[in-house]
């Protein structure tokens, strides 16, 4: 029964972190997401700011719904052709880095009224 009991709570412990949003299991850097960020250049400019308005701006976004979305993709729980394969084998690490790097990028602006 004790062996059970491990089982089982070794089980939820691996489900509870892998659920986890990726931004609160590694901290991104974006000089290394720079470098990972090769890739997304044709379609997402290099910074970020995509020149084809079929593909989204990154540039400023937060690098919390960044990786999320990049993980989403990877996952399979967010579809698009266009992202399946860049995503598919991206590490935990390699998208906050990725996030962190565009995060940093100026593009998202606060519009809210004050």
């Amino acid at each position: 029964m004790k062996t059970k009991d491990k089982m089982l709570k070794g089980s939820l412990l691996f489900v509870l972190l892998a659920a986890l949003p990726l931004s609160l299991q590694a901290k991104g850097n974006a000089s290394t997401g720079q470098e990972k960020s090769k890739v997304c250049v044709a379609c997402h400019g290099t910074t970020g700011k995509s020149e084809n308005p079929t593909y989204p701006n990154l540039a400023g976004q937060h690098a919390s719904y960044l990786a999320q979305a990049l993980g989403d993709y990877r996952s399979g729980a967010r579809t698009n052709r266009v992202m399946a394969g860049p995503a598919a084998n991206l590490s935990n690490q390699d998208i906050v880095d990725l996030a962190a790097w565009y995060a940093s990028q100026e593009g998202l602006r606060d519009l809210s009224i004050k």
